[in-house]
């Protein structure tokens, strides 16, 4: 089979781990548009402001440093949240660090999926910890600090609420409804039993259950969980976690959500530029609303909309005039949500940010409020395309070289790699080209000598043709099963194979948890990543054990 197109070996002190490169187009997983940005092709550039390079940094520190911050309340609710943790002094420094003038932050986000949920959580994290320390190095008279934010106010339970471990998904049955973060984890035990069993008693199993345990079990709250959890996995790297959902911080973003409200001049621009977008051959991402925050209360995250004069909240009996509406966001801007079309609004009002690290679909929807963040006169960050992974381990790399099957082979349709290698495995001629030419061209020449003499068995000579052929081709595809039946055991560790790395046919970090790897490697698993995920190289890095 074909080798892989680029190779890079590369073995650090903590691991024994290789890592091998394929360019992103190779990858048929990928959307166009991701591909289009990934390769900053020229009919996207109106939609970013900066290329994602290291010296174009130098660009976005300026153009940040003129978009004031409040940093004293940053540090201050920052601190208030870690009191829950007892962080270690080190984290309190990076903390206070944000007060200066010369400290920014990069910044990635995701929803609280259950247990990190699919690997590319980690592989988030891994990258803009990378990055941080790369422009630590490049630019030594600034700060840089990695930040993750996480998106407890999002009620889209059923995206979040499970994982997939070792051929078996784990579900949390919360009973509840309204922002994930506001669950309680009381209804998380049984699933943490399923988990350990599950997890049983290989090489780090009980260290990291103990890790999710004790994050799940000492906090009554689900945001607070995963911010234990994803400390304990990360605040050593110097990842600092940042739930938004805080009072303080809306009131920050009031002048903003008034607008939004009274104003509605969201949906307009980003219509636009879809509009625009679309003209590239580019579909719509997420497409505002009308009015794009939610009313939170207990159980309940609700769109408000604008109808008969009123501003109601959706699924109850709430309803504002304008005066009435105002006055509940001055006195408790708590109740009001972002939507995913205000989020990277709220996000770079509160964050001395330079940098969002997203996969192909954030990088998506951000593309998207360019002309928003204009609208507001708020700086539009760098959009950095995160790294994408492929982790195998040990046992598929031994299927692999057994059956001679490159990465570049496993990412084609399951069908097409097993035909390639029958036909490669087989000591016999199994195409038969050549026959059906010959056939063909027989036919071609009866026609030809029918015509002159009837037209009309000329077609009959024709559709004759197309009936053998038709059964030459049936005859082919009986030499070909038949031939299969002899490698059915190959044939089946293909399938197996291709079902483990490319799960559904998809990307395996979409579906896979970390614990899969992680209970071979441990925390070495997690320092290979943030030493080797750099996500200004745009490649897609296949990972051996």
């Amino acid at each position: 089979m074909q080798p892989l197109n680029q190779e890079v070996s590369l073995e650090t002190p903590t691991s024994k781990f290789t890592i091998e490169k394929v360019p992103y187009e190779k990858v048929p997983s990928l959307s166009q548009r991701d591909l289009s940005y990934i390769q900053l092709e020229k009919e996207l550039e109106p939609f970013y402001k900066y290329q994602p390079d290291l010296t174009s940094f130098k660009k976005v520190i300026d153009d940040k440093s003129n978009n004031p911050t409040d940093r004293k309340l940053l540090v201050k609710v920052l601190k208030e949240q870690y009191k829950k943790l007892d962080p270690a002094h080190s984290t309190l420094g990076l903390i206070e660090s944000l007060e200066q003038e010369n400290t920014f932050t990069v910044v990635t986000a995701h929803q609280p999926s259950l247990f990190t949920g699919p690997l590319y959580y980690f592989y988030k994290i891994a990258s803009t910890i990378h990055l941080a320390r790369q422009l630590n190095e490049a630019y030594p008279t600034y700060n840089f600090i990695p930040v993750f934010v996480s998106g407890g106010e999002d009620h889209d339970f059923e995206e979040v609420n499970h994982l997939h471990l070792f051929n078996k998904t784990i579900t949390w049955e919360s009973g509840e409804t309204g922002a994930v973060g506001n669950m309680k984890t009381a209804s998380l035990k049984p699933v943490l039993e399923e988990l350990k069993e599950i997890l049983g008693s290989s090489n780090f199993a009980d260290e990291a259950y103990e890790l999710l345990s004790q994050a799940h079990s000492n906090h009554s709250i689900y945001a607070d969980a995963v911010f234990q959890m994803v400390h304990k996995l990360f605040g050593k790297y110097g990842l600092i976690f940042f739930n938004m959902n805080q009072a303080d911080l809306k009131r920050a973003f009031i002048p903003i959500m008034k607008d939004e409200l009274f104003n509605q001049p969201s949906s307009a621009i980003i219509e636009k530029t879809i509009e625009e977008l679309d003209k590239r051959g580019y579909s719509a991402q997420a497409s505002p609303r009308e009015i794009n925050l939610f009313y939170l209360r207990d159980q309940h995250r609700d769109r408000i909309v604008f109808e008969e004069g009123k501003y109601r909240v959706l699924n109850s009996e709430i309803q504002f005039s304008k005066e009435e509406l105002e006055n509940e966001l001055d006195n408790h801007p708590e109740r009001f949500s972002p939507n995913v079309v205000m989020r990277p609004l709220y996000q770079e009002t509160i964050l001395p940010n330079l940098a969002y690290i997203g996969g192909g679909g954030e990088i998506a929807y951000w593309l998207e409020r360019k002309q928003q963040f204009e609208h507001y006169g708020l700086n539009f960050p760098m959009l950095i395309r995160r790294n994408s992974v492929l982790w195998i381990d040990k046992g598929s790399l031994k299927k692999m070289e057994k059956l001679n099957l490159s990465i570049q082979d496993l990412m084609e349709d399951t069908d097409a790699i097993i035909k390639a290698y029958v036909k490669e495995s087989s000591e016999n001629e199994l195409t038969i080209t050549d026959e059906i030419e010959t056939i063909e061209k027989a036919f071609d020449a009866i026609a030809a000598k029918a015509k002159e003499v009837d037209p009309g068995l000329e077609k009959a000579i024709l559709a004759e043709k197309t009936r053998q052929l038709k059964t030459v081709d049936q005859l082919g595809s009986r030499l070909l099963r038949t031939e299969k039946q002899k490698h059915d055991t190959a044939i089946n560790q293909i399938r197996s194979l291709k079902d483990k790395l490319f799960p559904g046919n998809g990307l395996q970090e979409r579906y896979d948890n970390f614990l899969s790897i992680y209970l071979k490697n441990g925390p070495d698993f997690i320092d290979f990543l943030i030493e080797n995920l750099n996500p200004l190289e745009r490649e897609f890095l296949v990972i051996t054990e």
